[in-house]
């Protein structure tokens, strides 16, 4: 049995606590953050505190906090004997003092209310030495059964892709939606779309994949477009994407 203590309460400190809860290989002594708010939930399944003096001695301390406060959060842990690791893709594993350390990078979006399957999500892995290596892959197999062992500089760029993937893509989504909307047309209509774009790079490369007026450097479609949007920003947007996406495909068309 790992005995792992959270430090964190937001968005993947709940999705991490509900997965752990569900192996019979790990237990999850406490949960430590500053939200009173956010701690109430934990408090119905295991100790809280919102005192980082009061911390318990456990195997695993996973720090699930905005980037900027790992450090922080980590220095209150420098008396403990367990491995210290952060749950962040884009922070160098060297950002946490302690000796025995390491990075638990689960490779997936996390909304508060939106169960996922850990089962299948990416746990990306560093640590500081091989015992720390194998005691964070005991802990990664407990949820999931896709693990990868990655170095500081792989994970930064695999978070990068992550938000040109996830992150803007789903702000894409919102302006989709925006232009919809203003017409007193329903979202809904393009989730097809979406889905069946998602489901077709599953067998072919994205690039592959491309369809649309700029990969068929259609100027004819892409200036009516161009007419219909008034938000300088999406005129921006779109001009800047149909050009990047023109550049890549100039030399077939």
């Amino acid at each position: 049995m790992l005995n792992v203590i959270l430090l964190g309460t937001g968005n993947l400190a709940r999705h991490l606590f509900e997965a752990f809860s569900q192996s019979e290989e790990v237990k999850i002594v406490q949960v430590v953050g500053r939200n009173l708010n956010d701690l109430a939930w934990f408090s119905h399944h295991t100790a809280v505190s919102n005192d980082f003096s009061e911390i318990f001695d456990a195997d695993v301390y996973l720090i699930a906090v905005k980037d900027d406060a790992i450090g922080e959060v980590s220095n209150h842990l420098s008396d403990k004997n367990g491995v210290v690791a952060h749950t962040s893709g884009a922070m160098e594993m060297d950002v946490i003092q302690s000796e025995r350390k390491g990075v638990f990078y689960p490779l997936q979006t996390f909304s508060k209310g939106k169960k996922v399957d850990f089962n299948s999500i990416p746990i990306c892995i560093e640590a500081s030495d091989g015992e720390v290596l194998l005691l964070l892959k005991k802990l990664a197999v407990c949820i999931s059964e896709n693990l990868h062992v990655i170095d500081s500089d792989q994970r930064k760029k695999l978070h990068l892709a992550a938000v040109f993937v996830n992150n803007f893509t789903n702000y894409l989504y919102g302006i989709g939606e925006e232009i919809c909307l203003e017409e007193g047309l329903s979202f809904d209509l393009l989730k097809p779309l979406i889905l069946e774009t998602a489901e077709k790079i599953q067998g072919i490369s994205p690039k592959e994949a491309q369809t649309g007026p700029a990969r068929r450097n259609d100027e004819k479609s892409m200036q009516n477009h161009l007419k219909l949007l008034t938000n300088e920003d999406n005129i921006a947007l779109y001009t800047l994407l149909s050009e990047a996406i023109k550049n890549v495909y100039e030399k077939e068309l």
